[in-house]
């Protein structure tokens, strides 16, 4: 007998929300998580190691659910852009 799998999202939407403060934000994580891990998968066989492995223990067969898995375990966790402040001008020496 077949094992039938889980057709719901885990974790639920609602918990991956509370993760990140918008929609866009968990979509953006999401994505870039998600195309790390295939880079990981990708570049297994040739032993480069620059990607990061999957964080979580998942039946997930698909990237995006391992990142959605990610984040709802506070593995990953979406950080501010912090501004650098501009270079003052330089002073002109011929004047």
């Amino acid at each position: 007998m077949t094992q039938q799998h889980d057709q719901l999202m885990r974790p639920p939407i609602e918990e991956l929300l509370e993760k990140a403060d918008s929609k866009f934000r968990l979509v953006t994580l999401s994505s870039q998580r998600a195309r790390q891990i295939n880079s990981y998968f990708g570049q297994l066989g040739d032993g480069l190691g620059k990607a990061v492995p999957p964080q979580v223990t998942s039946t997930a067969r698909k990237s995006l659910s391992v990142a959605f898995e990610e984040i709802g375990a506070d593995v990953i966790v979406p950080v501010e852009k912090v501004d650098e402040p501009e270079p003052a001008p330089e002073a002109n020496e011929d004047e």
